[in-house]
């Protein structure tokens, strides 16, 4: 549901290899316009994997039919057309968490700029390059709370909500992928799991093909999200309009920062976190991160690389 996938995985054929020896299951398919990938170690979880594999299957559907701006049936879909709904407890759940980031961003992170991404294009429609007029009128409509657009935190919600079924039968090891990253445990080979950091060029179109670093987890629980300017674009009149758009000004950014890699205790944290950190740029972004004993980042600029003191990786 966001952009693209910004994020390669390590171990991912060490883990199909090495399923029936140790225990680990990988459960794939495609979901949320891409391919989903969970490995997961089921030694001492008395749950079949066929009903493990229909239950994640389950929880995909539920997002979908909650949060999709794509399924015209989904709750938001409807809620948007004006169709008088009553929203179910997950969409509340995750309304509350986004209008939480809103007022902790002052308004840089906001689902409720789904007028802003339709008329530049980003959203659910293929508008692009609107008016002055055009942008006050989205503004106006976004301080109305008319249209909602959860694509820049909804996949990482659903990595929390697909390990927290995963947590309830008892698996704790586990790297859960759908577009963004939850991980937990060890992998496969008893180690930690790693995560390449995708290089932010234009052209780079394939996640793992060329990497600016990698993260390595020290087995606890954390979400990884990238966020980035560089795989989604148009340029016109010579000019890039890149997708992430600031909806306190309604204009696509204009600054140096090419992507942010967050990790954070939860995959929904790293979501709307590397989304904020697009829209405010690399020193704001910088400043908060060192804020926090609870995150830790790296951003990639145009003319340099900055890892957060605790990052455990290499460039």
């Amino acid at each position: 549901m966001k952009s693209l996938h910004f994020i390669s995985v390590f171990f991912a054929l060490l883990a199909i290899c090495s399923c029936t020896r140790t225990g680990y299951h990988v459960f794939s398919g495609y979901a949320q316009g891409g391919e989903y990938r969970i490995t997961a170690n089921l030694n001492g979880c008395t749950v079949r994997p066929r009903d493990i594999d229909k239950h994640i299957g389950d929880i995909l559907t539920s997002i979908d039919t909650t949060f999709s701006g794509y399924n015209r049936n989904s709750v938001l879909s409807r809620l948007n057309d004006g169709q008088a709904v009553t929203p179910n407890e997950m969409f509340l759940k995750l309304l509350r968490i986004s209008e939480d980031y809103t007022e902790l961003t002052e308004g840089a992170f906001d689902v409720w700029a789904g007028p802003l991404f339709d008329i530049w294009g980003f959203g659910f429609t293929r508008d692009s390059l609107p008016s002055p007029e055009r942008v006050v009128q989205a503004l106006e409509q976004c301080r109305r709370k008319r249209i909602l657009n959860f694509n820049a935190i909804a996949q990482g919600y659903t990595c929390d909500t697909i390990a927290a079924y995963l947590n309830s039968i008892g698996v704790k090891d586990m790297l859960v992928d759908v577009g963004e990253i939850y991980c937990q445990g060890r992998n496969p080979s008893g180690r930690n799991w790693k995560i390449g950091i995708d290089t932010p060029a234009d052209g780079n179109n394939s996640p793992g093909a060329e990497l600016s670093g990698t993260w390595e987890s020290d087995g606890g629980c954390h979400g990884i999200v990238t966020s980035g300017n560089y795989r989604k674009f148009y340029v016109s009149n010579g000019r890039k309009y890149a997708h992430t758009i600031d909806p306190r000004s309604g204009y696509p950014v204009d600054h140096n920062l090419l992507s942010a890699t967050v990790i954070a205790p939860t995959a929904t944290d790293a979501d709307a976190l590397a989304t904020y950190y697009m829209v405010i740029g690399f020193d704001k972004a910088r400043e908060h991160i060192l804020s926090r004993t609870d995150l830790e980042a790296c951003l990639i600029s145009s003319d340099s690389t900055w890892f957060s003191p605790g990052f455990r990786g290499q460039p």
